[in-house]
This record gives structure tokens, sequence and C-alpha cells, in this order.
């Protein structure tokens, strides 16, 4: 491979490569679990970058090599053990196999079933099979309190009429940073949709910090219309993150990903 192609796949694969880590640590929960597979990654194609070259695009070469690695330590899910974490475990050993992957990969990263199939080495209509099995087993699996932090009144009813309509309850909705401590401590959300931008010009980071220094560790989904400001590498970031425009399907997706989770780790302001 001549120099120039190689500088090539190496853009490639680093503009890829926030979202390998979004897709990473919403497997895992964790950022420090996500990040080491995503780093396993980038080793395996340090040996062997036919894998991207080879590729209809290199966002997918990048994906099918993460879900080598994955595989082969035998898509472990999340590393947490104790408390609470053991309830994610089991309701996760009950799902259908490979189907968080595949609907992880279809709502949120954007893949095809086609390219899904290529990524885990299925076939499309396998795909879509596994993508109905989680939808369905997530769904039912996990319900409870869910608080928005939203200052555009269209889009927190959208989010308000989603995840009602999965059998969530709403704690309520707040506009600022104030709103969303004072709704927190009024009645403990156990999960948080948070814009990133508030009505007051705060952050939603800030609010989201906030609440869980006074009430605890609980799952949090990021929204934001520019992820790749969140998704740097060089603080900590969001397991969850939800791009704007979203469709119904990824909120719901990413609502039952994030309650299998005890906890989420939170970013620096």
């Amino acid at each position: 491979m001549t120099s120039t192609a190689t500088l090539d796949l190496s853009q490639a694969i680093a503009g890829e490569l926030p979202y390998l880590r979004r897709y990473a640590r919403a497997l895992t929960g964790s950022q420090t679990s996500g990040d080491a597979f995503a780093a396993a990654t980038l080793e395996s194609l340090l040996v062997d970058a036919a894998i991207v070259t080879q590729a209809p695009r290199p966002k997918v070469g990048l994906f099918h090599a993460f879900h080598l690695v994955w595989a082969s330590a035998g898509a472990p899910g999340t590393e947490l053990t104790e408390g609470p974490a053991a309830r994610a475990q089991a309701l996760m050993a009950g799902l259908t196999p490979n189907s968080r992957e595949a609907l992880l990969l279809h709502v949120i990263e954007g893949f095809s079933h086609e390219e899904i199939g290529a990524i885990m080495q299925v076939e499309a209509e396998e795909v879509a099979t596994l993508i109905a099995a989680a939808n369905d087993e997530m769904t039912r699996a996990v319900t409870g309190r869910v608080m928005v932090i939203e200052d555009e009144a269209i889009i927190a009813m959208d989010l308000v009429d989603i995840v009602s309509g999965v059998g969530h309850e709403l704690t309520g909705v707040a506009r600022t940073r104030a709103e969303a401590v004072a709704l927190a401590r009024a009645q403990r959300p156990d999960l948080i949709l948070s814009d990133i931008q508030l009505a007051d010009n705060s952050s939603g980071i800030d609010a989201v910090n906030d609440i869980l220094a006074e009430i605890g560790e609980v799952p949090v989904i990021f929204i934001t219309a520019f992820p790749e400001r969140l998704l740097t590498g060089e603080k900590p970031e969001p397991a969850f993150l939800i791009t704007k425009p979203f469709s119904e399907e990824q909120v719901r997706s990413a609502v039952s990903q994030a309650m299998f989770f005890a906890s989420t780790e939170t970013l620096a302001g």
C-alpha cells in the first residue's frame, strides 16, 4: 500500500472512529470498556488493514473489524457485576443473541440490513429478524420513570409521546438547568433524556451533572445536532448519544438500551 493510500485510509478511519466509540459504549454501558474495544479494533487493523480496504465503505469495514474483536471476546456486554448491574446482565442474557448489536447498528449508526449483514457476517434476512426481536424483547423487559430536559416545545412533546408510548412514566419536562435540578429533586427519574443547549443558554451537560451529583447516578441519553463536539475522545463522553433530527425508533431503542444499565458516566462541563 502506498504512503498516500495509507494516509487516505488513516483519515477515513479517523473520521468514523467517534461513531465506533459511541457504538462500543452503547454495547458495554461503559466508556472505559467501550474505548478498550475500540482500541483493540485499531490494533487489529495495524495487522490487517484489508478488512477496511476491501469493504464497500470504510465505516462498514471498521465496524466489521470491531465485531471480529467483539466476537473473539465472547460479546461480553457490560462489565458491571454488582447491585442493579447484575439485573442488567440477567436481562441481557435473556435477549436473542446478537439482537442488541443489530438494533444499535441499524437504529443508532444508520447501517442498512445488508451492511449489518456484512459487519456481523449474517444474512440480511437474519438481520431483520434480530432487529425485530431486540425491539420487542427490550421494550418489554424494562420500564421506568423518564425525565426530559428540552427547551423546544415540539421536540419535548415528541419525546414525551415516544417514551410514554412504550410504557415509561414521565416525571416532567424541564427547559432550563435550574428547572431540571428542581424536577429531579422532586421525583427521582430512572433515566434522563437531555438536550445539550437549553433555553437560558445553560448546558444540558451541566444540568445533568448537577442532578447526578445530588441524586446519584442514573442512565442518561444526550440529544444534540452536533455529536462530533462530544465524541472527541478527549474527555468523558456519553454512553448514549442521539443525533438530531432523530427518529422515533432511535429514541425507543436508546431508551431501552440505557434502561439496561444502572449508571452512566457523566461528561465534564
